[in-house]
C-alpha cells in the first residue's frame, strides 16, 4: 500500500507568519514554486498556505503594499492536510473533494512534505491524474 509519504516531496521551506507578502513572492520565485506553507513565527507549526494566486488577488489587486502586508493577514480557510502514513487513495480523494492541487503532509503534527499535482502525475497512473485535474478545474 502506497502512502502519502511515498508521493510527497520533502524539504519544505516555510514562510513565517509575520513575514511579508513581498518576501513570500521572492521566496516562491527563488524556489520556483507556486505556494508556501505558513509556519508560526513563534512555534514553527503549520498555520496555513499562501499561493501565488493569494498574493495577486488578495494583496496586489486589493491595493495592499506587499512590503508591509504580512502573510498572517491573508484569509485562511480550513487547512486540508494529509497524514504521512495515510493511503494514497485517501490523499487523492481529499484533493478531489476540496479541489486542491497542493497538500501539506504531517507526521506527528510536524510538516514533513507537500504533495503537488506534479507529484501525483509522477507517481500514479495517468487516469488518476486526469480525474484529479478534471475535479480541480470544475
Amino acid at each position: 500500500m502506497a502512502t502519502a509519504r511515498d508521493l510527497m516531496h520533502t524539504g519544505c521551506t516555510c514562510i513565517k507568519s509575520n513575514d511579508t507578502a513581498a518576501n513570500a513572492a521572492r521566496l516562491m520565485a527563488e524556489m520556483d514554486v507556486g505556494s508556501l506553507p505558513i509556519c508560526g513565527a513563534e512555534d514553527d507549526k503549520l498555520h496555513g498556505m499562501v499561493t501565488d494566486r493569494d498574493l495577486v488577488l488578495r494583496v496586489m489587486a486589493m491595493g495592499h503594499d506587499p512590503e508591509t502586508y504580512t502573510v498572517d493577514r491573508l484569509p485562511q480557510g480550513h487547512l486540508i492536510l494529509a497524514k504521512a502514513d495515510e493511503d494514497v487513495d485517501i490523499t487523492v480523494a481529499k484533493m478531489k473533494e476540496h479541489q486542491i492541487n497542493r497538500l501539506p503532509v504531517l507526521d506527528q503534527g510536524r510538516l514533513v512534505g507537500i504533495i503537488s499535482l506534479g507529484d501525483i502525475a509522477h507517481h500514479l497512473p495517468q487516469s488518476v491524474t486526469g480525474e484529479l485535474v478534471d475535479r480541480i478545474k470544475s
